[in-house]
């Protein structure tokens, strides 16, 4: 079978052999694999010690083609499944220490990450498969980890007291994640200020149910009349995103970060006399369980959060999506619809 693999930083198409489901494990036929932008990260070295050489490819849609010993209990052949949890903690868990009795798996010390699903055939964990309806289509495949990062990260807006009404800025609000979000806090109620840069990318966070949608460059400015936001979900990859949702912040405000820049741009500063005269709650916001999938999985097939793919290709291109993802050629996320070529 055809399977994308990064050796010596060089992405490359080549043929493995098929893999067999071990206990508990479900062999999936991909049909769709949504491309991530921590997959563009890994496949080019971005993220010190991580992703110099292996496997690519956590979210992803397919059909369930075989099962090993005692999977059955979760899904069945035939079954279309939606896949991924993200890359971290979704592969396996185990269920019954702290962090996976209080909805933090991925925390788990015996927890496995997904990685591999740019290939043709994965072999995954049964118990992290979500079934999904005829109804929504493998272009949903994104939702694995982009929309269900997003859906965690909106999640924790009513988690630390931000109610519906109040000013939410989402940062990087046209790209993979961050529209999913704007769709998500629109629906919920929040009063939703989208931060991108460049009117094409503006008017689409617009379309998604942004009420105002300001250009990174003014957005800092423009919001210090009104006292700020009540809340920063940052999407973006890079430091200076981060400095804008702190910018940006209300006094007492949340400041999710979601996004993980490259190693090279640094750590994240604060300087401590903003950070006394702002009194503001900073957390991490990592992808989510499977209940909240299924949760998810329900609003999709509902029409409530839409993936909005605006670039398909075939294995063999996915360099050249990679490429245009680095370089912000397209709003929304990407998907290979072709993992045979």
């Amino acid at each position: 079978m055809k399977a994308a693999r990064v050796v010596d930083r060089t992405l490359r198409i080549v043929d493995v052999e098929l893999p067999e489901p071990g206990p508990e494990e479900a062999l999936i036929r991909i049909t769709a694999a949504g491309v991530c932008h921590s997959d563009l990260h890994l496949a080019r070295g971005d993220w010190a010690g991580v992703g110099q050489s292996g496997l690519l490819g956590h979210e992803a849609i397919g059909v369930v083609e075989a099962l090993g010993a005692d999977a059955g209990q979760w899904v069945s052949v035939g079954d279309r499944v939606i896949l991924g949890l993200g890359g971290t903690g979704g592969g396996y868990w185990c269920g019954a220490c702290h962090y996976c009795l209080t909805g933090k798996p991925r925390h788990c010390a015996q927890s496995r990450g997904i990685m591999g699903t740019f290939a043709e055939y994965f072999s995954v964990w049964a118990k992290s498969l979500v079934v999904i309806p005829d109804g929504l289509s493998d272009l949903e495949a994104p939702l694995a980890c982009g929309g269900l990062t997003a859906f965690g990260a909106v999640r924790k807006l009513l988690d630390h007291g931000v109610r519906p009404g109040r000013p939410v800025a989402v940062i990087g609000a046209a790209g993979g994640l961050g529209h999913y979000a704007v769709q998500m806090c629109a629906g919920f109620g929040y009063d939703v200020v989208a931060v991108d840069r460049g009117e094409e990318r503006l008017e689409f966070t617009r379309t998604l149910g942004a009420r105002l949608a300001l250009d990174a460059g003014q957005a800092g400015d423009a919001v210090k009349t009104t006292g700020g936001v009540d809340a920063a979900l940052v999407f973006t990859a890079n430091l200076a995103g981060f400095d804008l949702g702190l910018e940006m912040l209300g006094k007492a405000g949340l400041f999710v970060a979601v996004g993980l820049p490259p190693s090279s741009d640094g750590p994240i500063r604060i300087n401590p006399f903003t950070f006394f005269f702002k009194d503001p709650t900073l957390v991490y916001s990592a992808v989510g369980t499977v209940e909240d999938m299924r949760e998810l999985v329900d609003l999709a097939a509902a029409g409530k959060v839409r993936s909005h793919v605006h670039r398909t290709g075939r294995l063999s291109e996915l360099e050249a999506i990679f490429d245009d993802l680095h370089h912000s050629r397209y709003l929304g996320r990407a998907v290979v619809t072709d993992l045979a070529r």
